[in-house]
């Protein structure tokens, strides 16, 4: 049954706002005019249909929380010299206290063909983790990205630019090449060697985008016996922007040497002391329509094979396969302000044979303003 769910999904799915894939920060600067405050808050609901305990009391209560709220400064020096520092200051579902997101100098001599960056930001792996918060078109990233992806973001150099009128097509070839820690967000690195991240994106019309994606790298330290975790991480992608209809999909495949946790977020890494090799594999499809009274429904299909590997998924520690289908609808109120309702429907893998079915499907509801 999950077989023909997974190609029936495939069918009716098989699209980020493009005009932001290749940005290496959430906003672009949008001015000479010095220095400008740029930000955005995304207050939410999520009600969890988790059961009750055995007291009456909610397994996992609904709560009003805030996702993401980040205030920040971009701006740019002449000649050819832009910056870009971005801050968390909302505490999420996990608590904790404000911390840096972003921070980097791009210098540009070569226009858009060629910038060089240095500091912390995204990985450039992955089109759904490419595509800003602000942007996503549903409420949460798809499960394979949230652990294939990992970590979101780092510290390095980055190389990235795009073709300008290569055989007469703008923005044929985008690109984006750095080297990492492999540590995650705010981590000096642990080891003497760095991870490799690449992106590559073709556009042979306006409509359609082709991506590929690669990361690799070391993970900690040898080991007594001298061998050390290693993860490597592939993705390709496919977007599709014609007649206000919006169709996106990315598979996902990584090998761990070592069981290596995922759950990108904002946060780095962490490892278990096993050196296992893990093959997971996941992807998702999207499709969506947007319709003359600013409203956008939208179905989204998700799968994530972990392998046997541990992982989390709203909040609860498992080791199957993970379905989920997204009902949503999207309401822009205008340019800058949006509301997002979606339903998820989960459908577990099997263990030994057994299928793991459990209540944990959820509602939400985010609005977004950004300045």
């Amino acid at each position: 049954m999950k077989k023909v769910i997974l190609f029936v999904g495939i069918f009716f799915l098989l699209v980020s706002n493009t005009n932001t894939i290749f940005a290496q920060g959430c906003v672009e600067v949008s001015s000479d005019d010095g220095p400008q405050l740029v930000g955005y808050i995304q207050p939410q609901f999520n009600y969890y249909n988790f059961g009750s305990k055995d007291n009456g009391d909610a397994v996992k209560p609904s709560t009003f929380f805030f996702k993401r709220a980040r205030v920040g400064i971009v701006g740019t020096i002449p000649y050819d010299v832009s910056y870009y520092v971005m801050a968390e200051f909302s505490p999420g579902l996990g608590g904790g206290s404000p911390y840096l997101l972003d921070a980097f100098v791009t210098y540009a001599p070569f226009g858009k063909y060629l910038k060089f960056s240095l500091g912390q930001f995204k990985s450039p792996f992955s089109l759904e983790l490419n595509t800003p918060c602000y942007a996503l078109h549903t409420i949460n990233r798809s499960t394979a990205v949230n652990e294939l992806a990992a970590p979101f973001r780092d510290i390095g150099l980055m190389l990235l630019g795009s073709s300008d009128s290569l055989f007469g097509i703008h923005d044929l070839i985008s690109y984006k090449i750095a080297i990492l820690n492999g540590t995650g967000i705010n981590h000096i690195d642990d080891n003497s060697n760095k991870d490799i991240a690449a992106r590559l994106v073709i556009a042979p019309w306006e409509w359609l985008k082709v991506g590929g994606s690669y990361r690799t790298g070391f993970v900690g330290t040898k080991d007594i016996n001298d061998e050390q975790k290693k993860r490597t991480r592939t993705a390709v992608d496919l977007t599709f922007d014609k007649w206000n209809f919006m169709l996106q999909g990315e598979y996902l495949i990584g090998k761990d040497l070592g069981e290596i946790a995922g759950g990108g977020g904002c946060g780095g890494k962490s490892t278990t002391a096993t050196l296992n090799t893990y093959d997971k594999s996941g992807f998702w499809v999207a499709a969506m329509y947007m319709t003359p009274w600013n409203l956008q429904p939208i179905v989204k299909y998700e799968t994530f094979d972990p392998d046997g590997g541990a992982y989390a998924y709203q909040g609860v520690t498992q080791t199957y396969d993970q379905n989920t289908f997204t009902f949503g609808i999207n309401y822009f109120i205008n340019d800058w302000t949006r509301v997002q309702v979606n339903y998820l429907y989960n459908s577990e893998g099997k263990t030994n044979g057994v299928v793991n079915e459990y209540d944990n499907d959820t509602f939400m509801i985010q609005v977004q303003a950004k300045f």
